[in-house]
């Protein structure tokens, strides 16, 4: 007969109340909200209405790796949730067949108040946005005719498409709405600075404020509050690129060397950082604004005329930029594969 000890019976009652603990609660559907103190969102809900089924849809394509031509990468593989979807880690995000593409995969979040999309504004719709990956030669390497045909042939979502929009019908706009209804369900809303913001003055310590205060002088001009962007591009006096950026699109010489503002929340969990990922780390990219900036005509009139950052204002800074973070957003198992 086998003897079971006290000891071990104790062990297999703690390991079950562990995974009970791990195991993520369920999260109930609400569907999209707007945040209390956000603006109002740029994307036009009334032509594409976030539903549980079409969010559902969305999500299953977001993390299939049916959208490249081998299957190996999907928008996943890029835009990774605990990295609040980017490419943690990587100064250039790796597409199929282990290619480098030229930019830093850029985080997923808050795309309902986007008004242009990619580091250069390549695309200025959301609904447009995933034709661009798919289609790229070192990202997914696919066409969408090629997706479309791969969905259409697949077991299941013939049905999930029905449940979606009505009908099994799987068409371009259907399949990139639905990557939208997932995309814009993607709000992050809940840091340490929206609780500050809305009311709770113990969510940041003193030189947390401090840093917002300095913040508010130095920065937001361009990475307004509360969504840390503004939609617009500019050079901010990075030496040494290439990539001419916004010019790419306009072909204006005013835009050469001009990228979008990206969000700033979440930023601890998103090194590197700029469009080439050039800085490992959240010091290396204040150093480059108290000291690094390169004169040039194109460089963004903010950041010339006595722009100045001292250590203080650097540390602070530093303190406040990291209250930016989303756990709930991050650990969300609604956005989980």
């Amino acid at each position: 007969m086998y003897k079971i000890s006290i000891f071990s019976i104790i062990v297999s009652i703690l390991e079950l109340v562990a995974c009970g603990k791990d195991k993520p609660k369920p999260v109930e559907w609400t569907g999209f909200e707007r945040p209390a103190h956000f603006p109002n969102p740029v994307y036009d809900f009334s032509s594409n209405v976030v539903t549980e089924a079409g969010f559902a849809l969305g999500k299953k394509l977001f993390y299939d790796g049916k959208l490249s031509r081998d299957g190996s990468i999907s928008c996943g593989s890029c835009h990774i949730q605990y990295s609040a979807f980017t490419h943690h880690g990587h100064a250039v995000s790796h597409g199929i067949d282990e290619q480098l593409g030229s930019r830093n995969a850029p985080p997923i979040q808050n795309t309902a108040w986007q008004a242009n999309f990619f580091w250069d504004g390549g695309v200025q719709h959301l609904d447009m946005l995933s034709i661009a990956p798919i289609e790229n030669p070192v990202e997914m390497d696919e066409t969408v005719a090629n997706v479309l045909q791969k969905l259409r042939a697949d077991s299941e979502y013939p049905a999930l498409f029905e449940k979606a929009f009505g009908t099994t019908e799987i068409n371009t706009a259907r399949t990139m709405q639905a990557l939208s209804q997932f995309m814009n369900m993607l709000v992050s809303a809940n840091t340490r600075y929206d609780k500050f913001v809305q009311g709770d003055n113990s969510a940041l310590n003193a030189q947390e404020q401090a840093g917002l205060a300095a913040f508010r002088i130095k920065c937001e001009s361009c990475h307004r509050e509360p969504l840390f962007i503004d939609n617009e591009f500019h050079y901010n006096g990075l030496f040494r690129t290439n990539d001419l950026g916004h010019f790419g699109i306009t072909l204006n010489p005013l835009d050469s060397f001009t990228f979008k503002t990206p969000s700033l929340r979440n930023l601890d969990k998103t090194a590197p950082y700029m469009h080439d990922g050039r800085f490992t780390n959240l010091d290396m990219v204040l150093d480059h604004y108290q000291s690094g900036i390169y004169p040039h005509a194109n460089l963004d009139s903010r950041l010339t005329n006595g722009f100045s950052i001292s250590n203080q204002e650097k540390a602070d800074i530093k303190a406040f930029l990291l209250t930016l973070t989303d756990e709930e957003f991050i650990r969300n198992p609604l956005f989980s594969e």
